[in-house]
């Protein structure tokens, strides 16, 4: 839960990709420990908002404070150093099919500090057992599931000891069951660790799940922002609709 102070600061940010306007003036606070769920139809901008937040994408218009530094405005020496604070599970899994799970999973560390190879293997070993996959340290990610695939980049999410993490869509393409695991371990790793958890998704199952805040993205802003409980009785005909996978209502889609 948050502990009171806000972590990250969205203010005003826009995007544009050609004439397609996606985020057209975003504005939230994310408060330190908390996990903060965002929802919104499918293009809605969602997964854009979250690469702001890494500085894989750079606003147009706005700020982005990370701990009060503008991210927008720093150097990439800066940026990269802000990035190790975060973790993220990408929506796909993002793994390299030639190393293996083991492998991917230290990949950061490798690149940032000079361990040996039984410090890496010992580093690997234990952030795969949090999400209780050891016995696949060896494996190639294409000998695995999607649920397993999700579950090694979220360990490797976890190597560096992440302040922030991010995911993207974590339960897409999985079964319930397995979706379930997916959103235990978020939930379990978030109140073990104590690290702030963003994630964008629009399957209701999972954000009531592993949420203490839901924030709805609908046309480039943020239109509302409450608990879960407000969420599920907010008479907000936008929410409504989405929530409860209705045709009809104020959100159109092509």
């Amino acid at each position: 839960m948050s502990t009171g102070d806000v972590v990250i600061s969205v203010r005003g940010v826009e995007k544009s990709f050609g004439d397609q306007h996606v985020l057209k003036g975003v504005d939230i606070d994310i408060m330190r420990g908390e996990s903060l769920v965002i929802i919104g139809p499918s293009g809605c901008g969602k997964s854009v908002l979250l690469r702001h937040l890494i500085g894989l994408h750079h606003p147009d218009r706005g700020s982005i404070r990370i701990n009060g530094s503008d991210i927008a405005k720093m150097k990439r020496s800066e940026l990269y150093g802000v990035r190790k604070k975060f973790g993220m599970l990408f929506q796909n899994s993002a793994l390299f099919d030639s190393l293996t799970v083991g492998e991917n999973v230290t990949i950061g560390l490798q690149e940032h500090f000079k361990l040996s190879a039984e410090e890496l293997r010992k580093t690997a070993l234990m952030q795969l057992e949090l999400v209780g996959m050891a016995s696949a340290i060896d494996k190639k990610p294409s000998e695995l599931s999607g649920g397993m695939r999700k579950r090694a980049s979220l360990a490797r999410a976890l190597a560096m000891d992440p302040e922030i993490i991010l995911y993207d869509e974590p339960t897409t393409g999985l079964d319930p069951i397995t979706a379930d695991v997916i959103n235990v371990l978020i939930r379990s790793l978030q109140e073990r660790f104590h690290a702030t958890s963003i994630t964008v998704t629009h399957d209701m199952v999972s954000a009531y799940k592993v949420a203490d805040r839901i924030a709805m993205l609908h046309n480039g802003r943020i239109i509302y922002d409450g608990g879960v409980a407000d969420v599920k009785s907010t008479d907000n005909e936008y929410v409504k609709q989405f929530i409860r996978g209705e045709a009809e209502g104020p959100i159109r889609t092509v």
